[in-house]
């Protein structure tokens, strides 16, 4: 919005002089020269009226004006109100708000400047007056020296005519490059100007400065661009605003005639230079304006020769020269070598000012409800061409009118938006158009990396294709899942559907339900579709033609989820098919007669098949396989003609019993996944796949021995042997030389550890918890590798709890584990703990037995552990992505959580309002009454409008007390509609066990305060709670948030001698003081390592200890979790 602190500007030019004599010639004469051009001059004797407070009035005058023009004459600085007016024109000029031209009528620019003859006397005479340290005439002074050393005219014995001509025609050219149109309403342009004008640095003359302004189509670059030239222009001694460079430039003569612009506006000529060639045209550009300060912007740029032609190097000008780009090509900027610090993303405007330029384009006769204004708000999205088009279509209309526009604009765009999108799709190659279109139809709001993986598969280079899309606006990344402007989808589905709007079968991707519908139930020859990708919220039958798929010769990815086939025959799939991902697909797939097929990803979890089929070993490309849930299957074939294998998933294949030894020399296989294939025996003797990154073997509970490893591995990272039956590691683990996190939690046959051990350098994380038969830990023997000075120099994370260990003698060494932070030796039979534990400076967390009590300096009062600050301790000082159990002696429920009733609660949430979310906390007091026979195990399940987000079984680790459960976020793979901003519903449900009370609060980020308005319309602000990671404050919203609670965090920990906020940050949990048990922090894994195929629901419950994410059903998890189970009491 323009700033209402700056003086509209009345006057072009202000006259300052003095004496009558110089009124009545010189100055009449210019006066009357500048009138006669039409130039509005302000003169004391014309302007001044009757009564008027005068020096004021010049005040005003002068801040009201384009131009001052100051007549420096032999008796100008005798006068007091002549000298205050210099005063304030330095001023305004220093401010950037006004232009100064002075004259020296007959006298030396050396006598005003320093002071010398008439101007000396002059002055002599004011020090007597006001005294010679008078602040007045020290500002005189230097007022004086600063008018009087710029450039100007200086009259001697010229004609005065020539010279009023000359300062006419200067003015007049000054005045013809100031005024730029804005806009008709400029809405949130100020705070973004003063922004740029920061990064413009215009206080130094020192160098040349170069700025972008980057953005979308329709985001206001060119009318911040504008804003910027007003604001900035009367600073530099020449400018050109080229608007257009993209449409204005399509050849080189092109090039050239904006070449010939520039130079004429920065030099105000009156005729152009008539620039002949471009080449031409850069060496007078550099000539012409090398010693001359610019201001030259150059909007919408495309093409990197625009650049080279027209601001090829910051040389080319004048220090203090600023040149301004605007472009929607980030890369651009880079090879002008305008980097990051230099590039202004131009943002989209805020709900306040959408709402505010809606309101102005629209204005109405009629009232509207406001649900019709926030959709109009959220079609928009902050863009202000949307804006302005859509209030151009909605003014003075009904509300009929309003729901009936906005419908169609939800389908298709206007045209004057898309054409205006479209500009930046038309300027892709041909690979990175591809790319669009699918992330735009398909792939918004999935993983980058899933959907790279999909992408790759159809020979389409993802790695530069997602860079130049970013570099063009066209899309963004956000935590790490592809995310674009709702207007920038709805152009690219356009583009898609415009050439065939009535036949689906001619389209080259589906994603609408009956589109699929219509061409999967015949086989028509001659389809063009390239890509099907249709996710159902619910399931649902379709027929599919018998032979639908082998007619699609042009078809490269087919996925479908919540898809029931009537037909039962064989599926056959097209030989040119390279992505196939169908979970509970109940249909035998064949291929291609001809032979060998592309495929390379396939996903056909929950599919009941009893073998891998012979069929796979024609599918020579596969990198990528998901076959999880599948519980008929019982053995994993000989798969050594899969030599391009990547990741093979095989989690909760409950009934297989054997996998090939072939999977153990899979050279490119990088994740194997068998977690929770409980009848899994037999497993290869040898591991030697060099690239494998991830191996999961959870809850293998048949599981009795590990590979041998021959040779280093050097990618493996992580490795899960939790809950199997493995009874020693061979010493051949210390060829996994790049391992970070290895976890044996709840093997409870395990008896011992190899010395070897102690050579994995790059371990972080060690979990042994509940390894009820491990009794010790082998010796560190120094003589074993002399080499190594410090021993597990990396393990941060130790998880011993509920092992049987008796004594910690490896912890003993000082040179042992330097980098511990988090230490668990909870439920152990250790008598003493190893002094130099208490020394570690990195740690932060250490649990305890109850039968031991830490140093006196390490005591903490027992009652700072309540639950809400066990959570807020989780957020503040856990960097992982797990979910946390823990109980607290709270039989009366902790009134900080939210009751609920039937353990169910539901809510809206926006994509805004759930990007806050931190987390859930649901908390239970679990019955222990005889009478009541209920199950000890409890279901939670959550969901988003219908679809389970995530579920699992949790049994509370104590009776009659309050256990607590913390979920992570699962939530970035929810699809929030179509239009950004819309609402889908949450809720979570709590059942099985024998429920005493239940209860729930959202842990979130601080909400701005627009954010609050718009809570109001969506759920009970009681809910939420929210958390501010910087400090240890929370606060929680609404009236329900019990007024008792009123426990400083800092104050109590005040009195604790080590502490949260103290230099080394250790905390040590331990007994209370009544003999309860008081909770660390257990933590569950989040959910398994991202794949490249997703995981989908199970049909059946799985009745498992952990809490695991299952996706949305179509992107994989985000993140990769490295550890499990690893937890205290």
């Amino acid at each position: 919005m323009a700033s209402s602190l700056k003086p509209e500007k009345i006057y072009d030019v202000f006259l300052s002089f003095r004496g009558a004599e110089l009124r009545h010639n010189f100055i009449g004469h210019l006066y009357q020269a500048l009138s006669q051009n039409g130039i509005r001059t302000f003169r004391d004797s014309e302007e001044l009226k009757k009564g008027d407070q005068i020096l004021s009035t010049l005040m005003e005058a002068i801040e009201e004006s384009h131009i001052a023009v100051i007549v420096f004459s032999e008796d100008y600085a005798s006068s007091g109100w002549c000298l205050e007016e210099v005063v304030k024109i330095m001023e305004c000029k220093e401010q950037g708000n006004l232009t100064v031209l002075p004259v020296f009528y007959k006298v030396d620019p050396r006598e005003v400047r320093e002071g010398r003859e008439s101007y000396r006397r002059a002055l002599d005479k004011h020090e007597s007056k006001f005294g010679k340290d008078s602040d007045k005439v020290k500002r005189w002074k230097e007022a004086l020296f600063n008018a009087g050393s710029l450039s100007g005219w200086h009259l001697n014995d010229r004609d005065e005519s020539k010279l009023i001509q000359e300062i006419v025609e200067r003015i007049s050219n000054h005045l013809g490059r100031t005024l730029l149109h804005v806009a008709k309403h400029p809405v949130g342009i100020e705070s973004q100007v003063v922004k740029v004008k920061s990064m413009l640095n215009l206080e130094s003359n020192d160098d040349v400065v170069m700025v972008g302004l980057w953005g979308q189509g329709g985001i206001g670059k060119t009318t911040l661009a504008k804003s910027l030239y007003n604001s900035i222009v009367t600073r530099f001694e020449g400018s050109c605003f080229l608007p257009n460079v993209r449409e204005t430039s399509k050849d080189c003569r092109d090039l050239a005639t904006l070449q010939d612009t520039l130079l004429k506006d920065t030099l105000l000529l009156q005729q152009r230079l008539e620039v002949s060639n471009v080449d031409k045209g850069i060496n007078i550009i550099r000539h012409r304006l090398g010693r001359k300060k610019v201001l030259l912007i150059l909007d919408d740029v495309d093409d990197l020769r625009q650049l080279n032609a027209l601001a090829g190097e910051g040389k080319w000008f004048g220090n203090g020269s600023r040149i301004i780009i605007t472009t929607r090509d980030k890369q651009l900027l880079t090879c002008q070598g305008i980097y990051r610090d230099h590039v202004y993303e131009v943002e989209a405007l805020d709900d306040s000012q959408a709402r505010e330029l809606l309101s102005k384009h629209a204005s109405q006769t009629h009232r509207i409800r406001i649900d019709l204004v926030n959709r109009a708000l959220n079609y928009a999205k902050g863009l202000p061409l949307a804006l302005e088009v859509l209030g151009s279509l909605l003014c003075c209309k009904t509300e009929a009118v309003w729901e009936s526009t906005l419908k169609k604009l939800s389908r298709s765009p206007t045209e004057n938006i898309n054409n205006v999108l479209k500009i930046s799709y038309e300027g892709l190659d041909v690979n990175e158009k591809e790319i669009f279109l699918d992330i735009a139809c398909f792939f918004r709001g999935w993983t980058r990396q899933y959907t790279a993986n999909v992408l790759k598969s159809c020979d389409l280079e993802t790695t530069a294709g997602f860079e130049i899309l970013v570099e063009r606006s066209l899309i963004r990344i956000e935590f790490d899942r592809l995310e674009m402007h709702d207007l920038i989808q709805l152009m690219g589905k356009d583009i898609v559907n415009q050439k065939w709007p009535d036949d689906p079968i001619r389209r080259s991707r589906l994603w609408l339900c009956d589109d699929v519908d219509e061409v999967l139930s015949n086989d028509k020859e001659d389809c063009a579709v390239k890509a099907i990708v249709l996710k159902l919220p619910e399931w649902r039958e379709m027929c599919i033609h018998p032979d639908a798929f082998k007619k699609m010769r042009r078809l490269r990815v087919l996925i479908l989820h919540n898809v029931q086939n009537s037909f039962q025959g064989p599926l056959c799939l097209p030989k040119g098919l390279r992505w196939f991902e169908w979970p509970r697909c109940a249909r035998q797939i064949t291929g291609d007669s001809s032979g060998s097929m592309k495929l390379v990803g396939i996903n056909m979890s929950e599919a009941s098949i009893t073998v891998v089929p012979e069929l796979f070993k024609d599918f020579q490309q596969l990198k990528y396989i998901d076959l999880s849930y599948c519980e008929s299957l019982i053995c994993i074939p000989d798969l050594s003609y899969s030599r391009h294998l990547e990741e093979l998933v095989l989690s909760n294949c409950e009934n297989i019993v054997e996998a090939h030894e072939s999977i153990g020399y899979l050279e490119k296989l990088r994740v194997l996944s068998l977690d929770g294939c409980s009848r899994l025996g037999v497993f290869p003797n040898v591991l030697k796949t060099k690239r494998l990154q991830r191996l999961d073997l959870t809850d293998c509970k048949n599981l009795e021995r590990f590979p041998d490893i021959p040779h280093k591995l050097e990618s493996l990272t992580v490795l899960w042997l939790k809950g199997t039956a493995i009874k020693e590691l061979p010493s051949s683990i210390e060829n996994l030389v790049s391992l970070r996190i290895l976890v044996l939690s709840h093997c409870k046959d395990l008896i011992s550890l190899p010395s070897s051990i102690y050579k994995l350098h790059n371990i972080e994380e060690l979990g042994l918890s509940g390894c009820t038969s491990l009794i010790r830990f082998p010796k560190y023997d120094d003589s074993a590798d002399p080499s190594m000075k410090i021993v597990l120099p990396s393990l941060k994370f130790l998880d011993l709890s509920r092992c049987s260990l008796t004594e910690l003698e490896f912890l003993e060494n000082r040179s042992c584990c330097r980098k511990l932070s988090n230490l668990n030796l909870y439920g152990t039979k250790i008598t003493s703990v190893p002094t130099s534990i208490f020394e570690c400076k990195h740690l932060e967390l250490l649990s305890l037995p109850p039968h031991i009590t830490p140093p006196d300096h390490y005591k903490c009062r027992s009652n700072v552990y309540d639950s809400r600050m066990f959570v807020e301790m989780i957020l503040k000082y856990s960097p992982f992505h797990y979910d946390f159990e823990t109980t607290f002696p709270e039989a009366d429920f902790p009134e900080w959580v939210l009751p609920i009733e039937n353990g169910f609660v539901s809510f809206r949430a926006s994509r805004d309002l759930s990007n806050k979310f931190l987390g859930f906390v649901i908390c239970v007091v679990h019955s222990t009454d005889e009478q009541d026979h209920g199950s000890q195990s409890y279901h939670i399940e959550i969901k988003v409008s219908g679809q389970i987000l995530c579920k699992g079984d949790w049994t509370p680790l104590e009776n009659d007390t309050a256990s607590l459960l913390f979920i992570r976020p699962r939530w970035g793979a929810v699809n929030f509609g179509q239009i950004f901003g819309s609402h889908e519903q949450f809720s979570v449900k709590v059942s099985g066990g024998v429920l005493k009370k239940c209860g729930f609060r959202i842990m979130c980020k601080r909400l701005e305060e627009d954010l609050k308005v718009k809570l109001q319309d969506l759920m009970d602000p009681a809910l939420l709670f929210e958390f501010d990671q910087e400090s240890t404050y929370s606060k929680a919203m609404g009236p329900l948030m019990h007024g008792t609670i009123k426990t400083d965090i800092q104050n109590d920990l005040q009195d604790c001698p080590a502490t949260l906020l103290s230099a080394s940050r250790q905390l040590v949990t331990t007994p209370s003081s009544d003999g309860c048990k008081m909770a660390t922090y257990q933590r569950r894994r989040r959910r398994r390592e991202e794949v490249c195929l997703p995981e989908t629901e199970s049909l059946v419950n799985r009745r498992r200890r952990r809490l695991e994410s299952r996706g949305d059903g179509l992107a994989p998890p985000t993140e990769a979790t490295e550890s499990d189970d690893l937890k205290d009491v």
